[in-house]
């Protein structure tokens, strides 16, 4: 796997393109599983691991990496199957969201490839609601499933989803019951933590599933006659989505005359110094890591008030 990633930083040329590139990789047996290179630092043959009492299960242990101390996870055991065994054989995938740092063991990594959004599609229905899936997709006429890292992190490490206090008051909780907010991720915890923070401010949650999907809801009301920033107050939209992504979600919306002033903020687990970047380059207003319930709540509190003014 040496030098595998070693182009990462240049693939940037792919955002806002509606494309990405797929680490593919094997938990057990011959299921192959992917995720997005952005999300990847590192793959290494696994380390020395130190087990720490009274972790999380998945949890097999932390790893010393590069002068840091990383945890590292079975992502066998994370998705509900048993734990891996060979460790010694096994390699460690080092990733970033939400701004941490995390390992997660796998049984094999196999190859990078480069794909278009549009070839990834929702997990398909029947799945079970429990599942770890976000998205599909078929290379060489086998079944790669992408799994819902954010997920199993919220499973491992819980965030507070608490909104500091000061934030909301009685006047902005007023304000919003007027207000409706359409949020975007394919991730379904990700759509309860986004959900509930803003329901805590009061205004009104429209969720949906991918960037396909809120692009035909935009256009729907956008040819009823009534203007985007009338029915919403704002888009918060995730940026890896089956289907569409937020980049080019973001872009379309912007390049239709009709959706002109509609404010828009992606909200991602992304993370690298490219994502400012991108936010001028596709027009979008502001981009906020996930998740941070004070940063975003105050994000929406600032729309409320500007909103009323």
């Amino acid at each position: 796997m040496a030098g595998v990633l070693e182009s990462v930083n240049q693939r940037t040329k792919l955002v806002g393109e509606n494309r990405l590139e797929l680490l593919l990789f094997r938990v057990s047996g011959r299921q192959i599983y992917g995720i997005n290179v952005f999300k990847v630092k590192e793959v290494l043959q696994c380390p020395k691991l130190t087990v720490l009492p009274g972790s999380n299960p998945v949890v097999r242990g932390v790893a010393h990496i590069r002068s840091g101390t990383i945890p590292i996870m079975d992502m066998s055991l994370a998705t509900g199957n048993a734990p891996l065994q060979d460790i010694q054989n096994a390699f460690v995938i080092i990733t970033e969201y939400n701004g941490k740092t995390q390992g997660f063991l796998v049984a094999g990594v196999e190859r990078i490839i480069n794909m278009n959004w549009e070839s990834i599609h929702p997990p398909p229905k029947g799945t079970g609601r429990e599942h770890y899936l976000t998205a599909v997709t078929e290379v060489d006429k086998v079944l790669v499933e992408i799994i819902d890292v954010e997920k199993i992190l919220a499973e491992v490490s819980p965030v507070n989803e608490t909104i500091r206090d000061g934030i909301i008051d009685d006047g902005v909780k007023s304000r919003a019951s007027a207000r409706k907010v359409l949020i975007v991720d394919d991730s379904k915890i990700a759509r309860k933590q986004v959900s509930r923070c803003l329901e805590n401010i009061g205004v009104e949650v429209v969720a949906l599933n991918d960037g396909r999907q809120a692009w035909e809801h935009v256009q729907a009301i956008a040819d009823s006659g009534e203007r985007l920033q009338d029915h919403y107050m704002m888009l918060i939209s995730d940026i890896e989505m089956p289907e569409m992504d937020g980049y080019t979600l973001t872009t379309r919306i912007r390049s239709d005359s009709r959706m002109a002033g509609f404010y828009i903020v992606l909200h991602s687990s992304l993370s690298g110094v490219f994502n400012k970047a991108m936010v001028e380059k596709v027009g979008a207003d502001d981009f906020i890591a996930k998740f941070d319930p004070d940063i975003l709540a105050e994000q929406v509190v600032r729309q409320v008030n500007a909103g009323s003014q």
